[in-house]
């Protein structure tokens, strides 16, 4: 099925997007914005703002103004969603569901074999494959939603959104119980703050257990020598204080710390040096999780509480958890992020290298609006250079955007989404499934 989707759209789009020629283009440009006729810029932001034309769209498009439908789609709690899309995805029960919830519901086999253990007994190899089957469920349902959002919502800036941030802040899927913290991680970390601030994304995202796991922060403590705030743990009510447990290593772990620095804010080149990222690590020991319940807990008794000097600027000693939110506060705010971000998402929307001119227009949005994610945005995609005759058909997709644009070319619905999710393994983009930062 999803091969023949694939072969069938080549055809559909080589007659769909094919640009208009002669006296019909001329009259429209004037009215379209930038170097492009009006149906030029539907199809533009069309692709680029979602994931391709279904029939119609491109006059809908025309018909309502290329920049009204920009706007309404960078609001996208304003646009009504396909009522049909939403009874499918509340098939998927494991959507919704609390990460405690899952634990319980979904384990990973090595709890229940642990648990089998503590009783005398042992897992015989049947029932071990039978719970590793059933903990990937959560997965899977979060892996055909992802596909069944892409191609039939209406709310097509929101699903690139989600992707451009998932890719920004990745975690893999298959790293011991990151599996179960997805769903959360996805629903109220990444699709929530998608345009929100980025300061507050940023915040939500050091707090997931998703990447607390995936980077090892979780296991992060104050070295030997260090002074331990003695505070009482926060954590959510009922959980039990999380961290390493008994014969596992502690000490500080630099992993979080430097895709911190390197990945998620300032970028390579954005001024920070080792000392940074150990000063960093410091910072944010005792941010972990209760793996009996698997939600966030700050742990003060694992906490380096002594004065620190990240980027040149001192955070004083006898801290807590408010150590790292001072280095989010700092991060969040520097010159070297709002550039970073700003040429990452000009690259998605505009293009791989995308003109100097509009990396410095966004990223003094980003400064001005305190990293509003929504105005930055706008900013690129309202651009004389997004409009541009060098920007149009100037990116290749990827497979998930290439399989979403078939279907959706196609204007089938699709309920079962598993085949698109198998096409996607095959075209070697399997959702959540990139191992490095």
């Amino acid at each position: 099925m999803a091969r023949a989707i694939l072969l069938t759209s080549i055809a559909l789009f080589a007659g769909l997007l094919r640009p208009m020629s002669g006296a019909a283009a001329v009259s429209q440009a004037a009215e379209a914005p930038g170097e492009l006729t009006e149906r030029e810029a539907a199809v533009h932001v069309l692709n680029r703002l979602g994931y391709g034309p279904r029939p119609g769209d491109v006059e809908r498009v025309v018909e309502m103004g290329t920049l009204a439908f920009i706007d309404a789609q960078l609001k996208p709690a304003s646009i009504q969603e396909n009522p049909q899309l939403e009874r499918w995805l509340a098939e998927y029960e494991t959507l919704t569901m609390p990460t405690t919830q899952l634990f319980l519901e979904y384990p990973p086999p090595q709890r229940l074999q642990a648990m089998a253990r503590r009783r005398g007994e042992e897992l015989d190899s049947a029932e071990y494959r039978m719970a590793a089957r059933k903990s990937f469920t959560p997965l899977a349902e979060l892996s055909q939603a992802r596909l069944a959002r892409a191609v039939h919502s209406e709310r097509q800036l929101q699903e690139v959104m989600v992707d451009f941030w998932f890719n920004h802040f990745n975690v893999f899927a298959r790293k011991g119980p990151v599996r179960l913290f997805l769903a959360e991680y996805e629903r109220e970390v990444i699709r929530s703050h998608a345009l929100g601030k980025f300061r507050e994304l940023l915040e939500a995202v050091a707090q997931s257990p998703a990447m607390l796991f995936y980077l090892d922060n979780w296991m992060s403590t104050a070295s030997d020598g260090a002074n331990v705030a003695r505070q009482t743990p926060r954590r959510r009510r009922g959980q039990m204080p999380g961290g390493p447990r008994p014969g596992q290593s502690k000490g500080l772990n630099e992993n979080y710390a430097r895709e911190l620095l390197e990945l998620h804010t300032l970028g390579v080149d954005g001024g920070y040096t080792q000392d940074d990222v150990v000063e960093v690590a410091r910072a944010f020991t005792g941010w972990t999780i209760d793996l009996r319940t698997g939600e966030f807990v700050f742990r003060a008794d694992l906490h380096d509480a002594d004065s620190k000097v990240v980027l040149g600027q001192e955070i004083a000693g006898g801290g807590s958890m408010s150590d790292g939110e001072q280095v989010l506060d700092l991060l969040a705010r520097h010159p070297s992020t709002a550039r970073f971000i700003s040429v990452k998402l000009a690259r998605r929307f505009v293009s791989d290298d995308p003109p100097e001119p509009l990396v410095e227009r966004a990223a003094a949005v980003f400064t001005a609006t305190d990293g509003d994610i929504e105005a930055v945005v706008r900013t690129i995609v309202t651009s004389p250079e997004f409009f541009s005759r060098e920007a149009y058909r100037s990116k290749v997709k990827t497979p998930l955007e290439w399989v979403a644009t078939g279907v959706r070319g196609l204007d089938v619905p699709v309920r079962d989404t598993r085949p698109l999710v198998g096409a996607l393994n095959r075209l070697d983009q399997p959702l959540y499934g990139a191992q490095p930062p």
